[in-house]
């Protein structure tokens, strides 16, 4: 291959692809951005989550929106999917990991990481124009009275958020945005310009400077060229993502950046691996992570409360010293979930946790009726994400029926965390409500997670990782990942920005293209 089309083929455009295509870019170098989902504009997205052929990822049933529920035996996973990857759908949280997170895990003691990307946790802040969220409305006030109730008053802050506040805002990119609204919409997609995604600004850039971005694709093979160890290029084989007749078409790269996410990276590197790049790591699947999270709904019975108003997240409480609490907020009519819902029970076994759910049915059945009887889900549902760095951790291997998961070491991960359901009984009788849960936690014990991390990631060797300290793949030249495959510790907080700052860091040590 003497002549490849591009320098640089990047497989995904979310929060590590993106940064990948204008880094790359901006060194000389050709690139084509490869992305499975749709270039999706505001009006293309739904006003509620009931209109699921807008929202839903469901190619089977001709669904392709920009949301996608995977269900796995010990997690459920929810991401993004489309141009701009996850921020797509994702609350616009910007949270920097606290000390514990770069001391940690299979990256330990290769960089002094906290200092390594200190620098470009800023640079990724910057070019998302992030600003400290400036209301704080129902769900925030009655987190904030939940910090004085356990003694964690000074623990409580508004968020960073990558949102407009101004109108005719121009962002780092020269990009346009209006001033957000506050109306709850942003994991549905914002339909009204507010929302800094990456398509306005790390690719907005990136096409500037002549990347290419094909949607509605998907990369099923990379294949090696010439000499197996990747030297002399790689050949990609893609098909239509959305298309129901799956005609192959080959590119040509000298390079291969892994962006995928998780779920598309990991599952496309265990195939890999048994295939075209047997080289590859015998760590790929494994350090699959969460922020060992728990979700909780809480329904208030006070009809002139809102739950609605306001970005997705505007305010979080550090409830312990590896723990942390954030109100979720969907727009108004966004009542999706209600159908998923069921008492906040536990039990040992599904058949206790039935009998229990039962007993709460009985004990409480006007409040349960009100819960799922209530007009506007959305606005009187207070969602409550609880996160922690406790670490479990599990593997992704491939099955007749494509990835699968199975128990690495320590503890599975768990629906049933005794201290969030402490602070979301706490938080109910404040805004007078009852919690419940989805029955995927009820009935099967898995929790839900929309921060699935790792799978491919950093280590001194093969031996101990996927891919090296600079996010580059181990048994193989010129290939990259860089999305949450590559975190390799529990940040216990959001991780978006921790992925674009870390791939800011190893695009930056990529060198510019020679003249």
């Amino acid at each position: 291959m003497n002549n490849p089309e591009y320098d640089f083929i990047v497989i995904g455009s979310g929060f590590g692809g993106s940064v990948a295509a204008l880094r790359l870019a901006e060194k000389n170098y050709k690139v084509l951005v490869i992305e499975k989902g749709k270039r999706l504009k505001p009006h293309d997205f739904p006003e509620t989550n009931w209109n699921l052929k807008k929202w839903m990822w469901i190619p089977a049933l001709r669904f392709f929106g920009l949301f996608k529920i995977s269900f796995f035996r010990h997690i459920t996973v929810l991401s993004g999917v489309g141009v701009g990857g996850g921020s797509l759908v994702y609350a616009n949280t910007l949270a920097i990991p606290k000390s514990e997170f770069y001391a940690s895990g299979s990256w330990s003691g290769l960089a002094d990481w906290r200092d390594e990307l200190k620098p470009f946790y800023s640079k990724a802040l910057q070019m998302l124009s992030a600003v400290e969220n400036p209301r704080l409305e129902t769900g925030d006030l009655a987190l904030k009275k939940l910090g004085v109730q356990i003694g964690r008053a000074d623990d409580f802050f508004p968020t960073t958020v990558a949102v407009s506040m101004q109108e005719k805002f121009k962002n780092i990119a020269g990009y346009e945005l209006t001033a957000c609204n506050f109306c709850g919409g942003c994991m549905t997609g914002c339909r009204y310009n507010a929302k800094n995604t990456l398509d306005k600004n790390y690719l907005y850039l990136a096409e500037q400077l002549g990347v290419k971005i094909l949607p509605e694709t998907e990369v099923v093979d990379v294949i090696p060229a010439g000499n197996k160890n990747g030297e002399n290029g790689y050949e990609l084989i893609t098909v239509s993502s959305t298309s129901i007749f799956k005609h192959k078409k080959r590119f040509t790269s000298k390079g291969v950046v892994f962006a995928g996410g998780v779920l598309g990276t990991v599952k496309l590197l265990l195939k890999l691996k048994d295939s075209s790049l047997p080289r590859l790591s015998d760590r790929v699947g494994y350090d699959i992570r969460t922020n060992s999270e728990s979700l909780v709904g809480v329904t208030t019975f006070d009809k002139a409360k809102s739950f609605s108003d306001g970005v997705a997240i505007g305010s979080i409480l550090y409830t312990g010293n590896k723990t942390h609490l954030e109100p979720v907020r969907y727009g108004s009519g966004s009542g999706f979930w209600r159908i998923l819902m069921s008492p906040m029970v536990t039990g040992k076994s599904a058949i206790e946790r039935i009998k229990n759910i039962l007993i709460d049915l009985l004990k409480n059945p006007i409040k349960n009726l009100k819960v799922f009887t209530v007009w506007n889900w959305a606005k009187r549902t207070q969602i409550l994400l609880f996160m922690q760095t406790i670490d479990s951790k599990i593997k992704f291997t491939l099955g007749k029926l494509g990835m699968k998961t199975e128990m690495q070491e320590g503890k599975a991960p768990s629906a049933f965390i005794p201290h969030a359901k402490e602070l979301s009984e706490k938080y109910a009788e404040i805004v007078n409500g009852k919690p419940m849960v989805l029955l995927t936690e009820t009935l099967g014990g898995i929790p839900t997670t929309a921060h699935i991390l790792g799978g491919a990631v950093i280590g001194k060797d093969k031996n101990s990782g996927v891919i090296d300290s600079n996010q580059k793949v181990f048994g193989y030249e010129n290939l990259w990942v860089c999305d949450g495959s590559a975190i390799s510790a529990n940040p216990g907080v959001n991780p978006s920005l921790t992925i674009l700052a870390m791939t800011e860091r190893a695009m930056d040590k990529v060198p510019g293209k020679a003249d």
